[in-house]
């Protein structure tokens, strides 16, 4: 009765009950307010295949295919190593690590990572190309958006009361 053996297989341990709304807070609480504020991110898998087009205003992360339009005027896509966009795309930051056909246009920055493909003309402020990236295209600087970018930055310290004073 007493000499039965254990078995061979570790038992699941019992996880303990966590107030997960506590957990939340703490954990918010030492995120900066931009991170809080932005975690809308949207994920188009490897086997999903888009056929139209994509609006909307969130960030977005595509690893499957679309082919159409992809506008996301003032957020982030990345294009992940596995995808393939067919499409024009208008974004505030465009990044592409697998393969974009078509025309890109971002306000903030387009990056080409160095396995990344692009076929097609880039319209941006800043840009990065990776070495060991492919392009082919044109690249037209637009520097209205950094410009626009700027005075909106001094007019919210204007009004905060950040700006000239006199004595």
């Amino acid at each position: 009765m007493w000499d039965k053996k254990k078995p061979d297989t570790p038992q699941a341990a019992v996880p303990e009950p966590k107030n997960l709304l506590a957990n939340k807070e703490s954990t918010d609480a030492m995120r900066p307010l931009d991170a809080i504020t932005n975690r809308e991110t949207g994920w188009l898998g490897s086997s999903l295949h888009v056929k139209g087009d994509i609006i909307g205003s969130e960030d977005l992360m595509i690893d499957g295919s679309v082919e159409g339009l992809i506008q996301l005027e003032e957020r982030k896509l990345t294009v992940g190593t596995t995808a393939k966009v067919t499409a024009d795309i208008t974004a505030r930051d465009v990044v592409v690590y697998g393969y974009v056909k078509g025309n890109v246009r971002a306000k903030g920055r387009i990056e080409i990572k160095k396995d990344g493909s692009v076929i097609g003309n880039l319209t941006t402020a800043q840009i990065m190309i990776e070495d060991g990236a492919d392009f082919k295209g044109s690249i037209e600087i637009d520097r209205s958006a950094d410009k626009d970018a700027d005075k909106d930055v001094s007019s919210r310290a204007v009004a905060a009361g950040a700006g000239p004073k006199s004595i």
